[in-house]
């Protein structure tokens, strides 16, 4: 089937807005072929992929390691029984202890990262024996139920999904002062938070914020949820993000990398109070998919490359090479990305129009590479390099980039 006919026909079996959506913006892809950090459309176009599905795709495409463990796998496991231990669930809760704060003591494991909020919200409201759950405004943390109500009122009221304040509390971030407002009640079971958010294009947080939002979090006897889905993973060039900003939560949930982008997979690693409800009766929170032994094995072997030396000192490279490059780039197109954000591999291109992510975002598929705007915040660019990306096409998203900003300008008259 051609591009077209593959659009038209998902209009009336799979969504019928959403395709049209892309094609108006003339980004209708369809992947077709797909190797480490690019991927050819049913067109035959080839695109560097500057988005990796959220960080689903921080090892690559179709990482051999991860396929052939995979492959391994399915000699000896399937689904499992979420009712029974096994060797393989046992080696990957050991294997994301080690990564963790040495404070962390039990690991659950699900399919997906809204499924894992839902879960740590769960698992707060347990061992808090309170209901509140304070997030953030700016964040997103899944479509899934808790997840979905800790979000945006845009989606909640879009889905008639009334969400009594006293239960889910949304506040912006940076707002210390309403923060201990509320914590003072001491109702609060948890506070929900993405250290860095992709919703507003990755904008740095303030590491005193952070690390006073967590203080308060733990002076009223409120739970600490690290939602790092989308952050953690190595992408800061730490394992996990709450190392770079010195905290120390009381959950961290991670998700999409932990799939090698081939077998959904997510987990909740918890304290000793957070894991109060396992400790009373483990059998309170089940899924039948939930640690299922296929997905262990791709997460182990997600989890042993990501740790490697040698995937850690290539984040650093990264890290400069983009560093410096973005440096040169704002400074030679001011007038319409006037800053950029970074840390590791995350990075966030500001630009100077309200819409100018999206420009960008078309300007860059044009010349082949896939990035996208930021949710909440079309005037900014989310830019995710991989893991294990090599510097030469490193280097080649930053000369398209160049040519992609140049023709933002003069659209603009910049």
């Amino acid at each position: 089937m051609e591009t077209s006919e593959i659009y038209e026909e998902a209009k009336q079996v799979w969504n019928p807005t959403k395709p049209e959506y892309w094609e108006n913006l003339g980004i209708n892809i369809v992947l077709d072929k797909r190797a480490g950090y690019e991927f050819w459309t049913k067109d035959g176009k080839r695109v560097i992929n500057m988005h990796l599905n959220g960080g689903v795709y921080n090892l690559g495409h179709r990482n051999k390691e991860i396929i052939q463990a995979l492959i391994e796998g399915t000699e000896k496991y399937d689904a499992g029984n979420h009712y029974f231990p096994s060797e393989v669930k046992n080696e990957l809760c050991k294997r994301l202890l080690a990564t963790a704060p040495k404070y962390m003591k039990y690991v659950y494991m699900n399919n997906g990262g809204g499924e894992s909020i839902d879960s740590a919200i769960k698992f707060a409201r347990y061992a808090t024996k309170r209901t509140r759950v304070i997030s953030m405004l700016e964040d997103f943390h899944g479509a899934t139920g808790f997840a979905f109500m800790s979000g945006s009122d845009l989606w909640t009221d879009y889905f008639y999904t009334p969400v009594r304040e006293e239960d889910f509390t949304r506040i912006h971030r940076n707002d210390l002062e309403t923060l201990e407002t509320i914590l003072k009640k001491e109702d609060t079971a948890c506070v929900l938070m993405e250290i860095i958010t992709a919703g507003t294009g990755f904008q740095m947080p303030d590491k005193e914020y952070i690390q006073k939002a967590v203080e308060l979090c733990h002076k009223y006897g409120a739970v600490f949820i690290d939602d790092e889905v989308q952050v953690g993973l190595m992408r800061t060039g730490k394992m996990w993000c709450c190392e770079s900003y010195e905290i120390e939560p009381d959950m961290i949930v991670t998700g999409k990398g932990l799939s090698g982008g081939i077998y959904p997979m997510s987990a909740v690693i918890m304290n000793e109070k957070a894991s109060a409800w396992m400790q009373e009766d483990g059998s309170t929170h089940l899924s039948s998919f939930s640690a299922c032994e296929l997905g262990c094995v791709v997460a182990n072997k997600a989890v042993e490359i990501t740790t490697r030396t040698s995937t850690g000192e290539n984040v650093r490279k990264l890290e400069k090479l983009y560093h410096d490059g973005l440096t040169e780039l704002q400074q030679k197109h001011n007038s319409f990305m006037p800053e950029f954000y970074q840390i590791g591999v995350i990075m966030g291109l500001q630009t100077s129009e309200p819409e100018g992510a999206v420009t960008l975002m078309q300007e860059l598929y044009k010349r082949g590479v896939w990035a996208i705007r930021s949710g909440w915040n079309h005037s900014a660019l989310q830019f995710k390099a991989g893991l294990l990306m090599d510097e030469k096409l490193a280097q080649e998203t930053l000369n398209i980039l160049d040519d992609a900003l140049t023709a933002c300008k003069k659209i603009y008259n910049k």
